[in-house]
């Protein structure tokens, strides 16, 4: 079996494993480590996970999601989507009050605002993205930086020594300012997600390009 087959094979195993995904609604194939998601699945976050799953096969170099949601019974109106969404936003405490407006139109919703934390911007999405009737998610809040550039380059090493399963000497780190670029070289592609979260977790970080290279 060659090494696209056997990527094909793992990947629909992962699918199959993870009870958050309709795997027998998703087609997979593979080619060079580059794995393409078809298909389609009841909602937006089911989408996501799927994503995940395939993401964190070993191997795995990207992921191509053509996934469709096609929604089960009526779709909420947008209206009430909108409602719905600004509802969640103001029960999670981490976000900042009146900043993150929302946008909803055939249930494809767009997020928009200021905050100075990535994981602020994360979080708004979450807090919309498993909502009923939701078929995509477009998160354009942006982040407003306040960073040194020589602290954002120690945080990120600090940050990549507690939390990544691998030598973090291989990754090569350049700031400038809030601007992250990222290089070296990782096993897997779960690796590479680990340390590309290690650099968004730094507060000022507004950008973060992943030039990391992942050893077949």
């Amino acid at each position: 079996m060659s090494k696209d087959a056997l990527l094909q094979q793992a990947v629909r195993e992962e699918l199959e494993w993870d009870p958050a995904v309709t795997a027998a609604h998703i087609g997979v194939t593979a080619k060079d480590g580059v794995v393409t998601l078809t298909g389609h699945v009841p909602s937006f976050w089911e989408k996501g996970a799927a994503e995940t799953a395939a993401a964190r096969v070993k191997g795995v170099k990207a992921v191509v999601e053509e996934i469709k949601v096609e929604l089960l019974g009526n779709p909420e109106p947008d209206e009430r989507l909108a409602e719905d969404a600004l509802r969640n936003l103001s029960k999670d405490t981490s976000l900042p009050k009146d900043r993150i407006q929302v946008k909803v139109e055939k249930g494809h919703i767009t997020l928009t605002g200021t905050v100075e934390w990535k994981f602020q911007k994360t979080a708004a999405e979450v807090a919309v993205h498993r909502l009923p009737g939701v078929t995509w998610v477009t998160n354009k809040i942006t982040i407003k930086p306040h960073a040194d550039v020589f602290e954002v380059r120690q945080q990120i090493r600090k940050a990549l020594d507690r939390v990544a399963p691998f030598d973090a000497d291989n990754i090569v780190i350049h700031a400038d300012g809030g601007k992250i670029i990222l290089s070296g070289e990782v096993g897997t592609s779960y690796e590479r997600i680990l340390a590309e979260d290690a650099a968004w977790s730094v507060p000022g970080v507004t950008q973060v390009k992943d030039n990391i290279a992942i050893a077949w």
